[in-house]
């Protein structure tokens, strides 16, 4: 189980009402022109730390910079004793409204064989330089890894339940609509329930760069400097959501090609356009099933037959096996319409994937189903990695919210 401690957060020392000025989404989900506007919005927003804009760098020096000039200024400041933060998001997507709930809190990064916090992600090496370098400038974490934890007394959901209780510390609504509220627990019997309650292994679900950033520091520093910044949320919690990624391919077959390939191994049903595809395609129980649409608004979904299982590599691990994203890489893409992932760009909304179509961005957008919770957590039990963006946790953690010092 990892070890959960409280500790004294960095925050920003602004009203609610500033909070949507300064604080930021994770590094990854901000591309430039967002960017900008968070420059523009606030000179204390925490974008020029998380993902400063000077090049090469000297990106990381200014990071290091501003945030030190912040604490030097009271912009921000530590709390006055330890705790432990739990943050709720409420939010809407897909016409209903959920609720999520978790705890922020310091705990020991250990390496997977410890059988404590579990990855299902391989992770790429400038990514994991690019959070080196900020780590290494700032001494501190900015937005907090993602776990999910098995609550099975229920203990979890209700000291996150018992928090409640009190007043915020905290509330206001981020640019996509959701609404956060924090509280800040320092009574030593409500501390000593959450670290009772977590009990169980943790599973990544976002920030694996992060982690094993973090597992690189405590190597370069000692055990000292394992202590990193998570995030844990219930596994059977109703609002943990995962979105789908879909791909735009920027090469292969059109669309009536790809229809007739997929022929005999697949169920092919025409659809009017992108969105109907979609829907129809996560609705689908086969075990495998992807819609596919190309510009000018021809669509269809595919699901496999018992057939196309024999694509994939005959020793292909089980957990993997039951992956839409394994299906696609291994099999549609490289063995019937010839493409590696080079032809692949990702986009997490359906939104952002009729915008590319409608403007002819792509040869076909290939359109996917969520991923369950559990088969991300039976990828981590046997060990293995998924295929890059098989997953889109919804909402994003915020940066800068409650920012954790590192110990060493």
């Amino acid at each position: 189980m990892p070890d959960i401690q409280p500790f004294a957060g960095i925050r920003y020392r602004v009203s609610d009402a500033e909070l949507p000025r300064v604080l930021a989404p994770p590094y990854d989900v901000i591309p430039p022109s967002y960017q900008d506007e968070l420059y523009a919005r606030d000179a204390r927003n925490i974008v020029r730390v998380v993902l400063n804009r000077e090049p090469g760098d000297a990106a990381y020096r200014e990071a290091g910079r501003a945030y030190r000039s912040w604490l030097g200024s009271g912009v921000l400041a530590a709390d006055d004793a330890p705790g432990l933060y739990v943050l709720e998001q409420a939010f809407a997507a897909a016409g209903r409204t959920h609720t999520r709930m978790g705890l922020l809190a310091r705990f020991r990064a250990t390496d997977k064989s410890a059988g404590e916090v579990l990855p299902h992600e391989h992770t790429r090496a400038a990514a994991k330089e690019d959070r080196y370098k900020v780590l290494r400038e700032t001494r501190a974490n900015f937005s907090p890894i993602f776990l999910m934890s098995e609550d099975p007394g229920g203990a979890f959901a209700a000291a996150l339940e018992a928090a409640r209780r009190e007043s915020p510390v905290a509330a206001y609504t981020d640019d996509g609509g959701t609404e956060h509220r924090m509280w800040r627990v320092t009574e030593p019997a409500s501390l000593a329930a959450f670290q009772r309650a977590l009990r169980a292994k943790a599973y990544i679900a976002d920030g694996h760069h992060r982690y094993a950033t973090a597992l690189r520091y405590r190597d370069e520093v000692a055990a000292e400097g394992a202590w990193t910044f998570g995030y844990f949320t219930p596994l059977d919690s109703p609002g943990l959501l995962v979105l789908p990624y879909h791909r735009l391919l920027s090469a292969g077959p059109t669309l009536a090609e790809a229809r007739e390939t997929l022929q005999g191994a697949f169920l092919v049903n025409d659809a009017p356009d992108a969105a109907s595809a979609a829907r129809e395609a996560a609705q689908s129980t086969m075990p495998y099933a992807f819609a596919l649409a190309e510009p000018g608004g021809g669509a269809l979904v595919a699901e496999a037959l018992p057939e196309a299982e024999d694509l994939l590599p005959a020793d292909a691990p089980a957990s993997l096996r039951a992956l839409d994203t394994y299906f696609i890489h291994q099999a549609v893409m490289p063995r019937l319409f010839g493409l590696d992932d080079a032809a692949v760009r990702y986009v997490h909304s359906q939104a952002e994937a009729e915008h590319a179509l409608s403007i002819g961005q792509c040869r076909l957008a290939l359109l996917l189903r969520a991923t369950p919770v559990r088969q991300i957590v039976d990828v981590a039990e046997a060990g293995e990695s998924m295929p890059a963006k098989s997953t889109f946790f919804h909402p994003k953690l915020p940066s800068g919210l409650v920012i954790h010092p590192l110990i060493a």
